[in-house]
């Protein structure tokens, strides 16, 4: 133990500490309070070569100005390994389903070491990774190692539509799956730890939750933690990662939390300046290499239902699909609430999903416009004063929706109604009967 130096001032979560030595803590290193070790500082920044700026992770009210702040010489440390699988974390790798002592002899990584991507590799592969839900199967398949969102506002759907891909894809053998909880209810994350177990699905499964309760200082930094030991699975053990973050838009908010706290003027929207890079961190982190392919699915909370949201934007940029739930839709009653034309994806390339799909996801697209317009039109005139042409269309537009509704294996309990998987196999046949059987009547 080395004896840093003291407490200064302390803002909320950011404390100042004035250091006493020569060789000063590096950025992203863990300070301790001399007289209450469970008290953890990460230093920031330094003001000057004396004053470390520095986040109070824990939110301890026991700091206070003058005290004694010491360091270990060693970052944030995690246990990793076999043990952890099963188990729920809090961002600062403590274990909270279970005692710690559990995982005093496993292997450790820390948190912010800096790694850097692998921009060598490229996944040629292009491996689909069947969800059995239509809908995304069709319009935004996953591909290994890439990254996709689903996108809403409040009480749409994407934990249900996320715990359900959870359920159809979870079990695969060569996979392991992680859910990061960000500034979510913690009723959710105890249900969804329920449903896990009672689906044989824990066993597969690592979960680090940041929740609502958490300072902005812990669910900033939950999706790091849980990268973190990602990586480690990824590299050591080969394993392919499917990683679930519910609700990456909390990770943004989070960070513009602390950046007011640190007396940084917001940009656009409100939002930190630094918000690209708060999320490039955390993506890049997210990558593929040969040893293994993370693919992440990230639900992306919309604030007021509003598309254009700076944040939303950001997050939508970087990556490779976006599933979009509607408030109109899920009033209609179709379930899963997507979107069918606000919803894309840049994998939809015949290199990628073959000629068939991609052709079909083109054909489906335009049916789906002309419904669109042609609703207006017939709230004016109605539908009775359309050509037959028209009419055929709008009808084939009215199957396709309908064929798109699917019941789910985590809300059966709910609902009463069994779930439904589809293969893609078997999806793909069926969406172009329904256009074929149409045009064999007079499309």
């Amino acid at each position: 133990m080395t004896i840093v130096g003291n407490v200064q001032t302390i803002d909320g979560l950011i404390v100042d500490v004035i250091t006493t030595i020569v060789e000063k803590p590096p950025i992203n290193s863990i300070l301790l309070m001399n007289d209450n070790p469970e008290v953890l500082l990460r230093v920031i920044a330094y003001q000057d070569k004396y004053l470390a700026k520095c986040i109070n992770l824990t939110g301890s009210n026991k700091i206070y100005r003058g005290a004694k702040i010491i360091t270990q010489n060693k970052g944030l440390t995690i246990p990793v390994g076999d043990e952890i699988i099963g188990h729920v974390f809090d961002p600062l790798g403590k274990s909270i389903d279970v005692d710690d002592s559990q995982f005093a002899q496993s292997s450790q990584v820390d948190v912010f070491s800096e790694i850097k991507p692998d921009k060598k590799y490229r996944n040629q592969d292009n491996e689909i990774v069947e969800t059995g839900i239509k809908v995304i199967d069709f319009f935004t398949p996953f591909v290994k190692g890439r990254k996709i969102g689903i996108i809403g506002g409040a009480g749409v759907g994407k934990t249900v539509l996320t715990t359900e891909i959870m359920h159809n894809i979870g079990n695969k053998k060569d996979h392991l799956t992680y859910f990061v909880g960000i500034g979510e209810r913690m009723r959710e994350g105890h249900e969804l730890f329920n449903t896990l177990s009672e689906k044989k699905l824990l066993d597969s499964t690592v979960m680090y939750m940041g929740q609502m309760n958490e300072n902005a200082a812990l669910r900033s930094m939950v999706g790091l933690t849980a990268a973190r030991s990602a990586r480690y699975f990824r590299d050591k053990k080969k394993k392919n990662i499917l990683f679930f973050i519910d609700n990456i838009y909390r990770h943004v908010q989070a960070n513009n939390e602390l950046s007011s706290m640190v007396g940084e003027l917001p940009a656009e929207g409100g939002y930190q300046p630094s918000m690209y890079s708060d999320l490039k961190k955390l993506m890049e982190q997210l990558d593929s290499n040969d040893n293994g392919a993370i693919t992440t699915v990230q639900s992306v909370f919309i604030p007021s239902d509003d598309l254009s949201d700076p944040a939303v934007v950001e997050i939508s940029q970087q990556l490779d699909a976006v599933i979009v739930l509607s408030r109109s839709v899920f009033e209609s009653g179709i379930l899963p609430a997507v979107d069918l034309l606000q919803t894309n994806s840049s994998l939809i390339s015949e290199e990628i999903v073959g000629k068939t799909h991609y052709d079909l996801v083109n054909r489906v697209k335009a049916i789906l416009q002309k419904y669109e317009s042609l609703k207006g039109i017939i709230a004016v005139i109605g539908e009775s004063e359309l050509s037959q042409d028209d009419r055929s269309d709008y009808h084939l537009a009215q199957k396709l929706i309908e064929y798109f509704k699917q019941s789910m294996f985590v809300t059966e309990d709910l609902s009463g109604t069994p779930g439904q998987y589809v293969s893609r196999e078997n999806n793909l046949k069926s969406i172009a009967e329904i256009i074929t059987s149409e045009v064999n009547n007079g499309i």
